[in-house]
């Protein structure tokens, strides 16, 4: 988990307060239309992670981003500024989605093959995923052509690597090892 111990403590207490007041979907929606729009405007990830703009002006930002954000978000801001932690705003997000989906019986599974994933390979993806989690996995694909082809399945601390790369280094390995050709 990207972070630190602080944003898991924020992020464990953001969901028990959102719990109570029954709005932890809510706020997982706030969380995820955040990390979209971070993701894809640099330019407001470097204001919100510059340490010289002073807190107050990253919660004015914050609420322009998201004017119809739950009163839990908005809570949540405010207890990031109050308490000077605004550094901790984006890893807390990305803790409190993990916690949510946790909470939701759903884990986040990163497939990493060398073209886009088929809905057959999908599948078999996913069935794959259900042997090392009993948790109902939430895909995302990562493309990387260097494994050349296959996958490898990431969840949580788990891996399983069926990539033809990875097949090729054991195949590397034990020729060199055995001194055969």
């Amino acid at each position: 988990m990207k972070g630190t111990r602080a944003s898991l403590r924020y992020a464990k207490a953001t969901l028990a307060y959102a719990q109570e007041a029954k709005a932890a979907q809510l706020v997982a929606d706030d969380f995820t239309s955040l990390a979209h729009l971070l993701s894809e405007n640099e330019e407001l990830y470097s204001a919100l992670e510059n340490r010289m703009l002073p807190a107050s002006k990253k919660e004015e930002i914050l609420k322009q981003l998201l004017p119809e954000a739950s009163e839990q978000t908005q809570q949540f801001f405010k207890l990031l500024v109050q308490n000077n932690r605004m550094e901790l705003l984006i890893p807390t997000c990305e803790s409190y989605l993990l916690l949510y989906a946790d909470y939701q019986g759903e884990v986040k599974a990163t497939v990493t093959s060398a073209v886009v994933l088929s809905p057959e390979l999908e599948e078999k993806v996913l069935l794959e995923a259900k042997k090392l989690s009993d948790k109902k996995a939430i895909l995302e694909n990562i493309i990387d052509p260097s494994i050349i082809g296959g996958y490898i399945l990431k969840i949580g601390d788990m891996q399983y690597d069926a990539s033809i790369a990875q097949q090729l280094k054991s195949i590397k390995t034990t020729l060199t090892k055995t001194n055969s050709i």
